[in-house]
């Protein structure tokens, strides 16, 4: 989109009357530039990222002053709705935050510009990412994002809380769960929960229909949808669990024992002990803000809001790792990326920026905001001195990232809105106790799969 600023055209009009005025009628008029500006649009739905990108926008426009960057954010309940549409009525942002889970669906629509022709005419090097983040954006030889952040879970904690249950960090630290009884895990939130009388639900005499104080937090984003990333993915996949089956096709395991008997685990906490608040109060009140007004001890969430913890609670939060599973220690690895709509009408303009938004100089500033972990190794330093310097130790966040096979990804398959509506409606219903996972999950796996064989 070409414009000419109304700087430049006052600035004519101004010069032209003057000379008129003076007289000078055999005077030359100065010639004066006239810059026109490319907007790009550049969608995100992070608002704690704004500020950083905001500021990579402002030092790349001083160096294009030809590009002008209009950064749009979108809350993430409406933003892929936002996205989405706009694709359809051809008004999408030159640039978007993509997200793994719409991968395929916006691949398949075509609505993606395949990127590999344009790095390898620049001679950009995917490998200076970290790890194989950059490769994850690839699809059949088609490169459709440049990596920009990159993620984990972990439990963080109210320190004053264990500090009085007398709960020490070692315990956290070599914590461990299984489904039948919730293992040291579910046995240091239940002393963190209390009742009306101050008694713990350790305690014989615990009523778990006065509890003041829960000692976990679960639900962070209402019962999870189809990956559950903060809610139960890391415990059911501990558990053994896979998302999708091996070999040909595409068939999610939903009913499988380990996913029923996890989530059964989950639903139990809050139905029937007390150690967790109820899904109907988590999703109306919203866990974290439950754990910030200091009821509940313990939390999952993901690494992006580390600062938002930190910065909001009126209490020192501390950060632990993921209990150990009967399969071991596992984190939902997840990554975003900036993405260029296949219909902009400024690729080249939209790809110099995305080029600058996922190199190490952005990174670092973004970094130095400690708001995410940058996909770049200049930033991933940045973002771990600036915590260090809050005096946060987000270790559990970073050290599962390295562990051999602590991590797995979202499936990425089509129909992920579908698989979302069914899977958010059923664990609801288990999690209020209307419906039983032992019944409910198969039914819902079953209409799942149905999707993928009508195709």
């Amino acid at each position: 989109m070409k414009k000419d600023p109304l700087l430049y055209r006052l600035s004519n009009l101004i010069l032209l009357l003057l000379v008129v005025a003076c007289g000078a009628e055999e005077a030359e008029l100065p010639t004066i530039p006239v810059i026109n500006e490319t907007v790009i649009y550049h969608q995100l739905w992070d608002g704690n990222q704004l500020p950083a990108y905001a500021q990579c926008a402002t030092d790349f426009m001083n160096a294009n002053p030809t590009i002008r960057i209009e950064l749009l954010q979108t809350e993430w309940g409406l933003y892929w709705e936002d996205i989405s549409r706009r694709m359809e009525m051809g008004t999408a942002p030159d640039v978007f935050a993509n997200h793994l889970t719409k991968l395929v669906q916006f691949s398949e629509a075509g609505q993606l510009l395949d990127l590999q022709p344009l790095l390898a005419r620049d001679g950009l090097n995917p490998d200076d990412y970290l790890g194989d983040l950059a490769n994850l954006w690839v699809r059949d030889g088609l490169r459709y994002g440049l990596p920009k952040d990159w993620d984990t879970v972990a439990v963080i904690y109210n320190k004053q809380m264990l500090e009085a249950a007398a709960i020490d960090l070692a315990e956290l630290n070599s914590w461990h769960w299984n489904p039948q009884d919730g293992g040291s895990f579910e046995a240091v939130a239940a002393r963190l929960t209390l009742d009306g009388n101050g008694r713990s639900a350790d305690t014989p005499d615990f009523d778990p229909q006065t509890v003041t104080q829960h000692g976990y937090l679960p639900f962070t984003y209402g019962s999870g949808s189809a990956f559950g990333q903060a809610e139960w993915s890391h415990f059911a996949v501990s558990n053994g669990f896979h998302f999708l089956a091996d070999g040909s096709g595409i068939q999610y395991r939903y009913a499988d024992p380990q996913f029923i008997e996890t989530v059964d685990w989950l639903a139990r906490l809050s139905l029937e002990k007390g150690i967790a608040p109820s899904l109907a109060e988590s999703v109306e009140r919203g866990s974290g803000i439950m754990f910030v007004q200091g009821e509940g001890a313990m939390i999952v969430d993901g690494s992006w809001m580390i600062s938002w913890y930190a910065n909001n609670a009126p209490f020192p939060v501390g950060f632990a790792p993921l209990p150990v599973g009967p399969n071991g220690r596992k984190t939902l690895l997840n990554t975003a990326a900036d993405s260029i709509w296949a219909g902009t009408q400024n690729r080249e303009e939209a790809w110099r920026w995305v080029t600058y938004a996922a190199s190490p100089a952005c990174a670092q500033k973004v970094g130095n905001f400690g708001v995410v972990f940058p996909a770049q190794e200049a930033g991933m330093q940045a973002a771990l001195a600036t915590y260090q310097g809050r005096g946060l130790d987000v270790s559990p966040f970073t050290e599962n990232r390295f562990e051999a096979n602590g991590t797995f990804l979202f499936p990425m398959t089509p129909h992920t809105e579908q698989i979302g509506e069914i899977m958010s409606r059923t664990l609801d219903e288990i999690f209020l106790g209307t419906a039983v996972a032992a019944e409910a999950l198969p039914q819902a796996n079953a209409q799942i799969n149905a999707l993928f064989a009508e195709q």
